[in-house]
């Protein structure tokens, strides 16, 4: 949909009403208030109006009493009692005579800028008047706000008409996809997305200056945002006199120093490239290659730790230990300045443009968990827009603090436990990795940590001599990175109390494009839609949509249907750096193929059902990696196990094309016996022959990324130990 549809009505932006039918349609909107409903009557106005609402439905006064107001013509129906085929009868005949008929939801308790409030039941109850229907998004302003700008008007929202779904079309998974679709339109006409990152940086350290505050766990001090833009400010001047390259390479763990590196390359006009120290040195030589690097931001402490690191020279490193106490009278100047100048003022001494749009703001790699590391060259639109998401669907506090554990070149680590705190005010409390769960739950009950955001593969941690009462604090804890384990979830929620909540993203969405949350408490009466659903990886984050195709010719099919998952968004990645063919494999039309296989439920939950990396072609068959390795850690009985222990790769062979081999730390010492137990166990569970391992190579344990993520590179290349 074009913006170029956009009109005004009375100060409501109204997109696609090109697409309001002249005859008569039912309305589905995905949220309606008394005063949207006001702007929908006069959009109208002149033309035959029927609200439809359920009998003795929890509305709020105001809109209760228009509906039972002389003048509103109204149709009331019970979802329990009412028969589908009365219903039915009485719409179409209503949308027959040219009437707009406008479904009136009831008052339901949803997460901050959820997609709708009308659950998927009622939608197909809805849709089964075999009447055209109109989607309709209302996007109320305020619920995708920054915490950097002003509360618009009360009332202020977005209206985005879809094409009308009639006949086949008209389906639950139809409107749905129609939905996120506008949605993604309406987040898209926010002019603060368009902010440069470093600008809206500024804003958010000096609007929460002195109520917010990073506290670094390496040694338990404690810096006011105020401090942290002067430093960040004296060490930007820094940073222009000594490389003229456009981008910067900072090489440090999370902490303050890390922080203000950052912050200080962006207040420099450059662009951070933090590197992943934890890469083989063919790895980073490629990073460093592709971001045209002469210049580096370390610490001597951490040269010295990490030696096996390919470092560059020493007159290419700034060792920010010692420049930050020589820059003390810098710092203090600063620090006068940006407390008495004004943001726009402030930004214009530094040289920091309002506007940041597509330009390239922060330069992340992939892990090169499946090949060479390819360059992510996020936008400031990407990462302004997942912060907006992000922060608008968790809702934090000022007074809510966030644990930053996970390193800053994994892209969950850079955007929320970075920018997105500085942004929006959360208190962060950092430590130098997440590895140490003794050190972290320290922390967390020191500096009752409310939010913690981990991979599977780190809670394992957790599981092994935390007191429980340490952790009473966290709020929510936030996994992604790779697949939430059962047990583990289990384990952790059964040791701790707390629930577990399963989210998804690429280093290509900036990251995060889907999260489960605790579901709302009702209130006054109200329903409440779910934000959790075992199994999935949650719902989308508002401004996204999605599409699925069948994986092996791109044709579209139901979002309900199993397929390659595509997203759109302006927290989507434009391409990779220096790179056109690979992103061309991946983007096209604006769409992003994520390369996972998933599905939509009826109430907007994403199942990832496995990467398409992740499956074998076995004799024509596609076979899920991740579906096989449930059923042999069923089958020896490693349900409790909170390590990994096995993993299952496909490999090329003869006769079917692939076949899968399976890593184990755990044999009996006969590698053919145990592959045999086996295959006995896996038949006798209903698993088809095709689906079971055809070797077992032992291993002394599964290899992982730092990032948490299954080194799936190493792991074939074990496998093809196994004689194929």
């Amino acid at each position: 949909m074009s913006n170029s549809t956009v009109h005004k009505l009375r100060n409501i932006p109204v997109l696609g009403d090109e697409h309001v039918p002249a005859n008569g349609v039912l309305i589905i909107p995905s949220q309606l208030s008394y005063h949207d409903l006001l702007h929908l009557e006069q959009m109208f106005e002149g033309r035959s109006i029927v609200l439809l609402s359920e009998l003795n439905a929890s509305l709020h006064p105001l809109l209760k009493n228009h509906l039972q107001g002389e003048a509103t013509k109204a149709l009331e129906f019970d979802p329990v009692e009412t028969n589908i085929k009365e219903l039915r009868e009485n719409i179409q005949n209503l949308v027959e005579k040219r009437n707009v008929v406008i479904y009136v939801p009831s008052d339901t308790t949803t997460q901050q800028a959820s997609l709708t409030s009308v659950s998927g039941d009622r939608l197909e109850y809805l849709i089964q008047t075999e009447v055209p229907v109109l989607p309709l998004f209302v996007l109320h302003t305020n619920d995708t706000i920054f915490a950097i700008e002003p509360l618009k008007d009360e009332g202020s929202a977005i209206f985005a008409f879809g094409k009308a779904l009639k006949n086949e079309a008209a389906t639950v998974a139809g409107y749905l996809e129609s939905l996120f679709l506008l949605a993604e339109n309406c987040f898209a006409q926010n002019p603060m997305l368009d902010r440069n990152l470093a600008y809206a940086l500024l804003q958010g350290l000096k609007r929460h200056s002195t109520h917010a505050s990073l506290i670094d766990g390496k040694d338990d001090s404690e810096w006011r945002f105020d401090k942290i833009l002067a430093a960040a400010i004296a060490l930007s001047k820094h940073i222009q006199a000594t490389t003229q390259k456009q981008r910067v390479g900072i090489i440090l763990p999370p902490g303050f120093a890390a922080t203000v590196s950052n912050l200080a390359v962006l207040f420099a006009d450059k662009i951070p490239v933090n590197l992943n120290f934890t890469a083989g040195r063919e790895s980073v030589d490629s990073a460093i290659r592709q971001a045209d690097l002469d210049h580096y931001i370390t610490a001597d402490l951490f040269v010295r730790k990490m030696q096996s690191f390919p470092w560059p020279p020493n007159r290419q490193l700034t060792f920010i230990e010692r420049l930050l106490p020589e820059m003390k009278g810098a710092i203090t100047k600063w620090y006068i300045l940006a407390k008495i100048l004004p943001t726009p003022l402030l930004a214009l001494v530094l040289g920091i443009p309002k506007k940041g749009g597509d330009k390239e703001a922060v330069l992340l790699f992939t892990s090169g968990s499946s090949g060479e590391p390819k360059g992510v060259a996020l936008t400031h639109r990407n990462l302004m827009s997942n912060v907006c998401q992000f922060g608008s669907r968790l809702n934090l506090k000022t007074t809510d603090r966030i644990l930053g554990c996970l390193p800053l070149f994994h892209s969950f680590g850079c955007t929320v436990t970075l920018w997105y705190p500085i942004i929006q005010g959360i208190g962060l409390v950092t430590y130098t990795t997440p590895l140490e769960t003794k050190k972290l739950a320290e922390l967390i009950q020191k500096y009752k940590v409310t939010i913690m955001v981990s991979t599977p593969t780190f809670l394992r941690g957790y599981l092994k001599g935390i007191n429980p009462e340490m952790l009473v604090s966290l709020k929510l804890i936030v996994t992604g990175a790779e697949k939430l384990q059962k047990t583990i979830a289990e384990a952790f929620e059964a040791r701790f109390g707390k629930r577990v909540f399963e989210g998804y993203g690429l280093t290509e969405t900036s990251p995060v494009s889907n999260v489960n949350l605790p579901d709302p408490e009702a209130e006054g009466g109200t329903h409440s839609m779910p934000s959790y659903r075992y199994g999935s990886v949650g719902q989308l984050l508002p401004g996204m949509a999605i599409k699925v195709t069948d994986p092996n010719t791109d044709e579209s099919l139901p979002i309900s249907q199993s397929g390659m998952i595509w997203l759109k968004g302006d927290n989507v990645f434009k391409g990779y750096l220096k790179n056109p063919k690979k992103t061309d494999e991946v983007i096209v039309d604006g769409w992003f193929r994520t390369g996972d296989i998933g599905r939509v439920d009826s109430d907007g939950f994403l199942y990832i059902e496995g990467r398409l990396s992740r499956f074998s072609k076995i004799g024509g068959e596609m076979v899920p990696h991740e579906t096989v390795e449930e059923a042999i850690v069923k089958a020896m009985g490693l349900e409790n196990e909170t390590t990994r222990r096995i993993v299952v790769v496909g490999v090329p062979d003869a006769d079917k094309g692939e076949a899968l081999v399976l890593l184990t730390s755990i044999t009996s010492g006969s590698v053919q016996q145990d592959i045999l137990d086996l295959r006995y166990k896996l038949l006798d569970r209903g698993i088809p022959p095709l689906w079971i391992p055809k070797r077992l190579v032992p291993v002394a344990d599964i290899p992982m990324l730092a990032t948490g993520k299954l080194d799936v590179k190493t792991c074939e290349k074990l496998a093809m130990t196994a004689g194929f």
